[in-house]
């Protein structure tokens, strides 16, 4: 397996302080203070596929429908980040946006619906969707056919709500 650092076409992971900040958020959706993050973020409970403990990550939303009960999410460390392969191992699982619990299940989405989706995020976040593409090394040059590009590179998961489900 090859070392998670270096992994080509992924941003290092964050470590000392920089590791802190990145996992606030948590702490801010335990203490039910994450209204502050309104649908912008969510906090994805996750089985380690491995250990079978529970995992929690806060992810950035790139489309929400909260009305059909989906939420679309990128893999901003490739498809060999931790929650990612949780995920594909355990694709049921809960999600908290807000206030509000979830059970969702996840979908993983072919590299042409990834281009869409991106190219749909840069015309409505230009600046975010650079920043997405440089933080993850990719050509970021602002075009549809640029974002499209990066688009078919970047793993990306839609979170349907179970709603014949109870939350576990």
């Amino acid at each position: 397996m090859p070392d998670r650092q270096t992994t080509p076409n992924r941003p290092p992971l964050p470590v000392g302080w920089r590791r802190l900040i990145a996992r606030l958020p948590i702490v801010l959706f335990r203490w039910r203070a994450a209204w502050v993050f309104g649908n912008r973020l969510l906090l994805l409970h996750h089985k380690g596929r491995v250990t079978g403990l529970d995992r929690r990550v806060v992810l950035e939303v790139v489309e929400c429908d909260p009305a059909d009960g989906n939420w679309t999410i990128a893999s901003g460390f490739g498809p060999t980040a931790a929650w990612y392969l949780n995920l594909q191992a355990e694709p049921r699982t809960t999600i908290q946006v807000g206030n509000r619990h979830h059970a969702v299940t996840a979908h993983f989405l072919p590299s042409e619906a990834g281009a869409e989706i991106m190219a749909r995020n840069g015309r409505r976040h230009p600046r975010l969707a650079r920043r997405l593409c440089a933080f993850m090394g990719l050509p970021a040059d602002g075009t549809d056919a640029g974002f499209r590009t990066a688009g078919r590179a970047i793993p990306f998961v839609r979170l349907d709500a179970d709603t014949d489900a109870r939350l576990r």
